[in-house]
């Protein structure tokens, strides 16, 4: 079968062309920005991706699927919906083409989407389950972000955000689940949800195609989960931090790895050693042992499995160190994630100085909807820059909506925090670099490549 990916280099959309490269389809792809590390992943798949659109690209097509940042008004998407084409979402692709006949194992919520569902895959590939898996990101520990597997199980990314602009429900909607891992749920993605209520109705839904009996490992911490989640035929296991779950991570350290004893009650089950830093990590890799359990992975193989997990990209990245300075990168763009984060980093470095550079970039966090526990989140750091709100061409949220870095900075700086507004990537290098001590750690926050900043300040500190 021929088919064509309209946006094909995001993160999804590349990993779904992987699927179907795979699956012995033919498959082309077009983008207005082909770049890293997509670009890359599909030029080692021998899939051909275009700059820009152009309308003559479905011809001949059998299928054409759209990216959720495609507009209805895209040249290629017209084309396609003139010529009387096959239109799918990638969800629902991936949904048709791959989870047929599958045991789908979905990763859903706010936070840790990523990490854990990397974790999942890595867990059961390392065991010999040979899953099927689509993680939201790029595995250190897996040659890839796809994989179709023989075995019963396919490990997936739910995420909540909507599918295109045909296919307005959420993406894990599409996803079928015989089992469910939930971490989180906050308010986020204000581009599309109305509130957290409208947030809560998704994942309402999403636990009404869950099969009545089937296991749901829901994190306990966060009490929006508790509320969704209560009265559901699943059957439930939930796990945190907190002393009111059945599971917990207790007796954390980390002396250069997380070490935590899980507990079931006041009953010692196992203890786990996690290269990624950090209580988000570690009660990551509790919810996604749970699951692995359901599949008859057990406790010790699992924890044997993820000694060996390096982490996601992007995510508490260590980009590099040089002259004493430690450079990370981090996706971090809620302020629940940005406070974990810090959290993180502050247990795994103690007594350095943290640096913490925030852009502003997402949809939900280039709005004042957070503007408070900005606030809170990074007055963790010994020290705050803040880049401007990054903003889109006809960008669609009013000034008067927008983030205010500027009242953030001078909030922080009244708590005794220093921070500064710097406007523009080469401005923040440069006042970093000569602004840096041996000793530092420098944590770069954002949902986008922020002009390659991390990158930029490892060359900066080597030629300083």
């Amino acid at each position: 079968m021929r088919v064509h990916l309209i946006a094909a280099c995001g993160v999804g959309m590349s990993a779904l062309a992987g699927l179907l490269r795979a699956a012995g389809h033919s498959v082309t792809g077009s983008d207005e920005h082909v770049y890293p590390p997509a670009s890359t992943l599909l030029e080692e798949l021998g899939i051909p991706v275009f700059h820009g659109y152009d309308p003559a690209r479905v011809a001949g097509v059998d299928l054409v699927v759209c990216g959720n940042a495609v507009r209805r008004t895209n040249p290629e998407a017209e084309a396609a919906e003139a010529g009387g084409f096959r239109m799918l979402s990638m969800p629902a692709a991936v949904e048709e083409m791959f989870l047929a006949g599958r045991s789908p194992l979905v990763v859903a919520g706010t936070h840790g989407k990523t990490t854990s569902s990397a974790m999942l895959a890595w867990v059961l590939e390392r065991t010999g389950r040979d899953p099927g898996f689509l993680v939201g990101g790029v595995p250190r520990e897996l040659e890839r972000s796809f994989a179709l597997g023989r075995g019963p199980w396919f490990v997936i990314e739910g995420d909540e955000y909507d599918s295109a602009y045909f296919d307005k429900e959420a993406k894990f909607l599409h996803y079928r689940p015989a089992m469910l891992l939930l971490n989180a749920i906050e308010f986020d993605h204000a581009d599309i949800y109305r509130d957290l209520e409208h947030v809560k109705s998704a994942f309402r839904k999403l636990l009404g195609i869950l099969p009545a009996g089937a296991p749901l490992i829901a994190c306990g911490d966060f009490p929006h989960v508790l509320d969704v989640i209560r009265g559901t035929h699943a059957r439930v296991r939930r796990f945190g931090l907190g002393e009111a779950n059945e599971w917990r991570v207790t007796d954390l350290t980390d002396d250069g790895a997380t070490r935590f004893t899980v507990r079931q009650g006041g009953r010692a089950v196992c203890r786990l050693a996690l290269q990624p830093p950090g209580a988000i990590n570690a009660r990551n890799a509790l919810g996604i042992l749970l699951v692995a359990r359901e599949v008859g992975v057990g406790w010790e193989d699992g924890a044997a499995a993820l000694a060996e997990f390096r982490g996601v990209r992007r995510r508490q990245e260590v980009v590099g160190t040089v002259g004493g300075v430690t450079v990370i990168d981090d996706f971090a763009h809620h302020p629940t994630a940005v406070a974990g984060t810090l959290e993180a980093l502050r247990e795994r470095y103690p007594g350095r100085r943290l640096r913490a550079v925030f852009e502003p970039r997402s949809n939900t966090s280039r709005r004042r909807v957070f503007q408070d526990e900005f606030v809170a989140a990074l007055a963790a750091a010994d020290e705050a820059v803040l880049a401007a709100v990054f903003t889109k061409a006809g960008d669609p949220i009013p000034a008067a909506e927008r983030l205010a870095p500027e009242t953030i900075v001078a909030e922080l700086e009244r708590r005794g925090v220093p921070a500064r507004l710097i406007d523009g990537v080469p401005a923040i290098r440069d006042y970093l670099v000569a602004s840096a001590r041996p000793g530092d750690v420098i944590a770069i926050m954002s949902n986008g490549a922020f002009g390659g900043l991390p990158a930029l300040l490892v060359a900066g500190f080597g030629v300083a």
